[in-house]
Formats: structure tokens, C-alpha cells, sequence
């Protein structure tokens, strides 16, 4: 038996070497985005960015090698979006929290999520969601992979006036991401192996042609980490005015990463009755990534909703995040090639998965309102908030709340009063 088979046993989950590998380049390519948009938002808080850089790359290595190796699952992990925004203009720039107290406050939040994982009360939080805000979950996180990939291309775009408007279809970036998508489609549909990747790929040679895209080189030595490396206040972080981001940053890690483990799961088929079966293994590799990426020098690190894309491709297996994780490592060395796969080139590709995971909603039953508008609400508001964790938030209290006005309220189960009960208490008293 190769090391392979015995690391993450390819039979048993019908994969092979050849497809983890393609599925591992195709999630690493439509992540890759993060090494150089965190270190911009992290930057305008103060933080040294060369710096954050390096810390984007060790810490998305780190977590995705420990979901590889331990959990094995093909999921990829970094810094997440959102939680960085947070930390730089909610937390630093709006409360004048300084970068340190702010780094300490994620060791913190990693730290309690360590201690619930070993004990293994996140298996229970999630194992405990009703089906239909499972269901509700991994559509909604489809709609807002939609949502990130019509923005990427110039499909879509802000407007003062509507807040969404289409872009300007007549660019060659939004020309060439509807072909890419169209080539994408066509390509799965007539079973061709590799075809998210192979749609990423053309698209990034027609960038050269058309888009105004430029090759700088292949290798460069990484920056220092140093200026960030250990850095940390955690004296600072446990100061009363900062408790609450504290536990901003529990709440909003719980519900993003295990909301994207449970969606990612869910459409590569690894859910066994609706449940992860190494999902506290899952939970404590996010966990600990946390912890590793506050001592790197980043904000919160998570699960990546990217995944799926590397899951459509055909991966069910660690070694699909081992080879993510060893091309953020190879990023140290070769960011400038890292840099020549442009927004649009990934975007074909994430709004292909979204669709296929708006299938989902089919399982819903639709004549029970107190299950299905809930649903409803949650998959609504996670595109529509931009955030995984308010989309679940609400459809949490929803759901408890009709079954309560319904006389239903004995078919909740405890964890869910529990949590709607939190955020209830988070959205009336805690600000952020």
C-alpha cells in the first residue's frame, strides 16, 4: 500500500493521485487571491505588510496541512475574508484598538476554540443544526460564492443608488470571465477531467492578449517576518474594552468555519446522515490555525468556501488541501507567478460551483414555513450581509422564534435556543 493510500485513502473515497492533484491546484488557484489582498487590509491598520505576507502564507500552509494530514479533508484554510476586515477597520481603525491588542484578541478566540473542540462541544453546535438550515447553509454559501465571482469578473458592480448594478460588459475582463464560465460548463457537462482548471488556465493565457496582464518574473526571496512574528498583546487583548471583540471573533469564527466545513462537506458528499464524521478533527485544525496565524502575524484564519471549486473537480481527500498547502509555501518563492492568475480568470469557476450548489434547496420542504423560511432567510442574508455568520445568525433566530409563536417549540433542540438566544444577546447589547 502506497504512503498515499494509507495518508488518505484514495480507494475508499473512489479518488486517485492525478485528480487530488488537479483538485488541489484548482482550490489553490481560486484562493491564491488572499497572499495579496491581506496583506492590503491588514496594512491599512498598521500592520507591516511585506510581513503580512509571509504570515498569509505560513499560516493558510499550516491550517491546510493539519486539515490534510489530520482531518483529512479537501479543504483549504487561510486568513479569512471578513474576519480581516473586521480586525482592520472595526476593531483597529474604528475602536483605535492597537494591531497587537488585536492579534492577541484572535489568540484569544483561537484559544477557547481549542478548548470547545477537545471537548468536542462544535461537533455538538453543529451536529445539532436542524436539516433544513443545513440545507440552507450550503445554498447560501453558493449564492455568495455568486456573488464573489459575479464582483470579480465586473459582472456585477456597487451602486449608490441600487447598491448592485451590472458592470460594464463591454471590458474584456467580463468578456473573457463569461467565456471562461460558458467553456467551464460545457467541458463538465461533456465529463472532461480537469475542466475548472482548464478554464482558469485559458483564461489566464487569453489575459495576456487581452487584458493587459504582464508576467514579472518567476522567483523572489520572501520578506522578513519578523515585524509581526510573536508580536502579539495579549495582556492588551484581555483589557476590559476589548472582551467583547473577543468574543465578536468566537462567534463569527464558529459559525464561518463551520458553516464552510458543513457546505464544502455537504457538496462533496462526506456528510454520512447529515453528519461529518471527522468533523471535531475538522473543528480542531481550524482551531489551532487560528492560534498559529495570531502568532505568524494575521488575522483570524478559516476555512475556505473556495474549496468547493477543488471539490467539483473531483477531490475527496487530504492530499487535495496537502497540495494547496505546499503551493502557499511554494508562494514564499514565487509570488510574482502566484500574481499573474487575475480575478477573472477564478471567477468562471467559483460561479459554476455556486450553481451547483443551489441544488440544494430542492431538499427543503417547502410546505412547512417554519422550516423552510428560515432556510429561506439564512441562504438570503449570507450574500446579502456578505457574511456567512450574520446569514446563519438570523436564520437561527428566526427558526426559533416561529417554532415558538407555532406551539412547535419542543421540536427545537437546546443547542439551537442556545444560539439564537447568544446572538440575539450579541445583535441587541454587543457592538460590531
Amino acid at each position: 500500500m502506497s504512503i498515499t493510500e494509507k495518508l488518505f485513502r484514495l480507494r475508499d473515497a473512489g479518488s486517485d493521485v492525478r485528480t487530488e492533484l488537479v483538485a488541489g491546484v484548482t482550490t489553490f488557484l481560486t484562493m491564491a487571491y488572499i497572499i495579496f489582498v491581506n496583506p492590503a487590509i491588514l496594512g491599512d491598520a498598521g500592520v507591516p505588510k511585506e510581513a503580512v505576507f509571509v504570515a498569509t502564507c505560513l499560516a493558510a500552509a499550516l491550517g491546510t496541512a493539519i486539515m490534510a494530514l489530520y482531518a483529512n479533508y479537501p479543504i483549504g484554510m487561510a486568513p479569512g475574508m471578513g474576519l480581516n476586515a473586521y480586525f482592520a477597520y472595526a476593531v483597529v481603525l474604528g475602536m483605535g484598538v492597537p494591531w497587537q491588542s488585536a492579534l492577541g484578541a484572535v489568540f484569544i478566540s483561537g484559544c477557547l476554540f481549542v478548548v470547545v473542540s477537545l471537548l468536542g462541544l462544535r461537533g455538538m453546535i453543529v451536529n445539532g443544526i436542524p436539516h433544513s438550515l443545513r440545507t440552507a447553509i450550503t445554498a447560501g454559501l453558493g449564492l455568495f460564492l455568486g456573488l464573489i465571482a459575479l464582483k470579480s469578473a465586473g459582472i456585477v458592480t456597487a451602486n449608490p443608488a441600487t447598491m448592485v448594478s451590472a458592470g460594464d460588459l463591454h471590458k474584456p475582463q467580463a468578456l473573457m470571465a463569461i467565456f471562461g464560465f460558458m467553456l467551464i460548463v460545457a467541458l463538465d457537462r461533456l465529463k472532461v477531467k480537469g475542466a475548472i482548471l482548464i478554464g482558469i488556465v485559458l483564461v489566464t493565457i487569453l489575459s495576456f492578449v487581452f487584458g493587459g496582464n504582464k508576467f514579472n518574473g518567476l522567483f523572489s526571496a520572501p520578506p522578513s517576518l519578523a515585524p509581526t512574528l510573536l508580536q502579539l498583546d495579549i495582556k492588551g487583548a484581555l483589557s476590559v474594552g476589548i472582551v467583547n471583540v473577543v468574543l465578536v471573533f468566537f462567534l463569527v469564527e464558529l459559525f464561518d468555519a463551520t458553516g464552510t466545513l458543513m457546505g464544502v462537506a455537504a457538496r462533496a458528499g462526506l456528510l454520512v446522515s447529515g453528519k461529518m464524521e471527522r468533523l471535531n478533527r475538522a473543528l480542531l485544525a481550524d482551531s489551532v490555525a487560528i492560534v498559529g496565524g495570531s502568532l505568524l502575524g494575521t488575522s483570524s484564519t478559516t476555512a475556505y468556501v473556495e474549496s468547493a471549486s477543488g471539490v467539483q473537480a473531483g477531490g475527496r481527500t487530504g492530499l487535495t488541501a496537502l497540495t494547496v498547502a505546499v503551493l502557499f509555501l511554494a508562494c514564499l518563492f514565487i509570488s510574482p507567478l502566484a500574481a499573474v492568475v487575475p480575478p477573472y480568470a477564478t471567477a468562471p469557476a467559483l460561479l459554476f460551483v455556486s450553481c451547483l450548489m443551489l441544488r440544494d434547496l430542492a431538499d427543503l420542504d417547502w410546505g412547512e414555513t417554519t422550516e423552510s423560511v428560515p432556510a429561506a432567510i439564512t441562504a438570503m442574508l449570507i450574500p446579502f450581509t456578505y457574511s456567512i455568520a450574520h446569514g446563519i445568525a438570523f436564520g437561527f433566530i428566526t427558526y426559533a422564534v416561529l417554532k415558538l409563536l407555532t406551539g412547535r417549540a419542543r421540536e427545537v433542540k437546546p443547542i439551537v435556543w442556545i444560539i439564537a438566544i447568544v446572538f440575539a444577546f450579541k445583535y441587541a447589547y454587543l457592538p460590531g
